[in-house]
């Protein structure tokens, strides 16, 4: 990351500390210790550090510096644009909003103001090794911008403005009715073989033919998409920015295109399409960040029909928190049912919209802080996981409860979907790696016919380290696939672990590396190689070379059964590619 550009106007030290102190401050906090320098290797940014999820598109928000009191930091109002810049860019995602805390510490001005000044400008310099990066020492954020972050944290946080149906609707376009769209697919596309790659840096996303491996259509799209999914027919797909900005695109028009749009907040991660049966392609659903709230739309216009607030009680705690956050939502195949799981309140939330109009909610109580997961190879359970405890949570979507809370044995479990494979000795089991260690963890899922390992981390291989987002596998591999994207070393970080699925009995399983990022050609850059994602035939695999706008990034195909390179794909328009969507395993859960 780099740094952002401050408006820091010099000032003298002595005076901020006499305002310190004229506010009351007790003196020991004037007089705190900046961390040993001695092992300051303990306090790089984690890869959990690096990926946690900022509120960058807030910036436009319309924020202005809260009234003051007496003893505040003297801030002027560019510097406090900047500051809630650098805030919202690098510290939100962890500290929340309104700074109240959530996978990281509250930095409330009740607690900022008792650490003082010297302590909090040294602590965002050095970090912890608990997992606060350390922004100064590692040169992300300039000495200046240190300071100027130490004084933001003293003031009362600013909060960005709410995001009701008005304001939603006011967003909504329909480019092209319903009864104006085509009545039968007017292009040749194998749609079920297409890839929805999120081009992450440019705002767009590009289809791609699995079978000709050329990019058939580049899409506008939100800021930076999250996530690609699939009407329940296949003919429509939504896709998703952190700007909270959602685009329908009608994959039956030629070229593919845009039918409607709508913003649903201010920041967001997900979207999902109702699948039961009678309600395929009625509704869609999405989740914001901020505000924290769910929104239900129209099938195939976007039009909003419902906002759903997920502020509440913390699910063990009983203490109200002001921005839970939304993170995953899948669509149950069991029941009319959006699993919507709340990220600070550690509750999954099962709305049926069998009738939105009298909206029923069921309320789980899982664990804190509710991330990403999917389904297990039968689609009737749904694991996620609680990544700040290092659980996974278990759903049964038919029966509408919760079945087990599972400590997962490593450090922050990142499962994307996660990986459905059979054991060769244990049966069916779910899989996760981990952001903070090499963990990965296999846990079973098949109370019938294995009951003694249903629930329960069966199994614990070793990968290459941590800094994995994705595992993958396919019902017709014999392959696991765990990348590392996010691991300190570039080696790593640009290849990919592969475990055969017969040799997991084995009392060490051994993996293969596969130098993905050499494979590609692309002699610049770190090279991050970063989420498997299968075609429809499950016969190959394809991996992202991720690197910044600036370097050239591409595509790599890999042979499923010989593991060799099959094709590499190079064109100027993939900016950063991230996330792959195959179209026929998305829209069936097949992962």
């Amino acid at each position: 990351m780099k740094p952002v550009a401050s408006s820091f106007k010099p000032r003298l030290f002595g005076s901020l500390i006499f305002a310190l102190a004229a506010a009351g401050l007790p003196a020991h906090a004037l007089a705190q210790q900046k961390p040993a320098q001695a092992d300051l290797e303990k306090h790089k940014t984690t890869p959990g550090g690096q990926y946690e999820p900022s509120l960058d598109v807030l910036m436009g928000a319309g924020i202005e510096i809260p009234g003051r009191k007496p003893g505040d930091p003297v801030m002027t109002p560019d510097e406090f644009r900047t500051a809630t810049q650098i805030y919202f860019e690098r510290c939100a995602g962890c500290h929340g909003v309104l700074r109240k805390g959530a996978t990281g510490k509250a930095l409330s001005p009740d607690l900022t103001r008792n650490l003082g000044f010297e302590y909090l400008r040294d602590f965002i310099n050095y970090g912890s090794p608990a997992g606060m990066p350390n922004w100064g020492s590692s040169s992300e954020l300039t000495e200046k911008e240190v300071d100027l972050m130490a004084r933001y944290v003293l003031l009362e946080p600013p909060q960005p403005p709410e995001f009701g149906m008005p304001q939603i609707k006011a967003t909504w376009k329909v480019h092209i009715p319903v009864e104006k769209r085509p009545t039968k697919q007017l292009n040749s596309l194998d749609i079920d073989n297409l890839f929805s790659v999120t081009l992450r840096d440019s705002g767009e996303l590009a289809l791609i033919d699995g079978a000709s491996k050329k990019i058939v259509a580049v899409i506008k799209t939100g800021y930076a998409v999250h996530i690609s999914r699939l009407s329940s027919s296949g003919r429509y797909l939504f896709a998703i920015g952190r700007d909270a900005k959602i685009d329908l695109i009608d994959l039956w028009m030629d070229p593919p295109a845009t039918v409607a749009e709508i913003k649903i907040g201010q920041e967001a991660r997900s979207v999902e399409t109702s699948k039961m049966k009678g309600f395929e392609d009625k509704y869609a659903i999405a989740g914001a960040y901020w505000p924290p709230q769910f929104v239900i739309m129209d099938g195939t216009t976007l039009e909003p029909k419902k906002v759903v607030s997920t502020r509440g009680m913390i699910y063990d705690t009983q203490e109200y928190h002001p921005e839970p956050r939304v993170a995953a939502i899948v669509a149950s195949h069991y029941r009319p049912e959006f699993i919507v799981n709340v990220k600070e309140t550690g509750q999954i939330l099962l709305v049926n919209y069998r009738d939105i109009k009298n909206l029923q909610v069921t309320a789980i109580e899982a664990e804190r802080f509710l991330h990403d997961g999917g389904f297990d190879a039968t689609k009737r359970y749904f694991l996620v996981a609680a990544n700040a405890r290092n659980k996974v949570a278990v759903i049964d979507t038919k029966k509408s409860r919760l079945v087990s809370v599972i400590e997962t044995g490593g450090q922050t479990p990142h499962p994307g979907r996660g990986a459905n494979i059979v054991h060769p000795k244990l049966g069916p089991v779910w899989v996760t790696s981990h952001l903070g260690d090499e963990t990965i963890s296999l846990i079973g899922t098949d109370p019938a016919k294995h009951p003694e390992s249903a629930w329960k981390v069966v199994q614990k291989l070793k990968g290459q380290g941590g800094g994995s987002l994705f595992v993958k596998s396919h019902p017709k591999s014999p392959h696991l696939y765990v990348d590392t994207p996010l691991n300190p070393e570039a080696e790593v970080s640009s290849s990919v672990a592969v475990f055969r699925i017969a040799d997991l009995d084995q009392g060490k399983p051994q993996y293969k590396v596969l130098p993905i990022g050499q494979w590609s050609g692309i002699a610049e850059g770190q090279r991050r190689v970063v989420q498997g994602e299968y075609n429809k035939a499950g016969d190959e695999i394809w991996f992202s070379v991720w690197n910044s706008k600036t370097q050239a990034s591409a595509l790599v195909v890999v042979d499923d059964k010989t593991l060799s390179l099959k094709s590499v794909i190079k064109d100027p328009r993939l900016i950063t590619p991230t996330g792959k969507f195959n179209v026929y395993n998305t829209r069936n859960d097949v992962y």
